[in-house]
């Protein structure tokens, strides 16, 4: 079935509107579940989550090809932080799975208000954007601990390890591609 493009116009409207509660409520959910060992800034996971929404927002766009990629690899770059963060890979799941809550919460009415063909159209969209993130997900955090294991001879990365100045390095480098991106929109 081809999705429609005022099925996918109409969710990255809704998606655009509700995208600040969102993300706060996302955030909260993440930062409530991390342990009192050492984890990145919230502004750090806030900066991530962002970029994640804003990202999947342009999947829902005239540029969603053009955003797979970048969609993908910021995906798999979430499940190395993860790793670093101390995460099992199950619990990168769970974070990927509690989007994908909120965005059914948010989008509910829409759904309801489509015709069934556009409605199922845009949420099985959707639901693959978002299947291919946590597969990515997992293969970046699966790639970060086996990384860690062959560098540190068995010992797997702890959390007390996440440096905030690499990951903000590689945000900014994600939201410059992200940028470059919404500008040929």
């Amino acid at each position: 079935m081809k999705t429609s493009a005022p099925a996918l116009a109409a969710v990255g409207r809704i998606l655009a509107a509700g995208r600040d509660k969102i993300q706060a409520e996302w955030v909260d959910w993440i930062v409530s579940r991390l342990s009192s060992v050492q984890h990145p800034r919230r502004e750090t996971i806030e900066r991530q989550v962002a970029l994640l929404l804003d990202l999947l927002l342009q999947m829902t766009g005239p540029l969603r090809r053009e955003s797979t990629e970048l969609w993908l690899n910021a995906s798999e770059w979430y499940g190395q932080t993860a790793a670093q963060r101390g995460l099992a890979a199950g619990e990168i799941v769970e974070e990927f799975q509690y989007l994908r809550e909120l965005l059914i919460r948010h989008l509910s009415e829409l759904v309801a208000a489509l015709p069934a063909r556009q409605s199922m159209a845009g949420v099985l969209r959707l639901n693959r954007f978002l299947d291919m993130g946590v597969s990515h997900a997992v293969v970046g955090y699966t790639d970060a601990l086996v990384e860690s294991l062959l560098e540190r001879q068995g010992i797997p990365v702890g959390a007390t390890e996440t440096d905030d100045t690499v990951i903000e390095e590689r945000l900014d480098q994600f939201e410059h591609d992200l940028a470059e991106l919404q500008s040929r929109a």
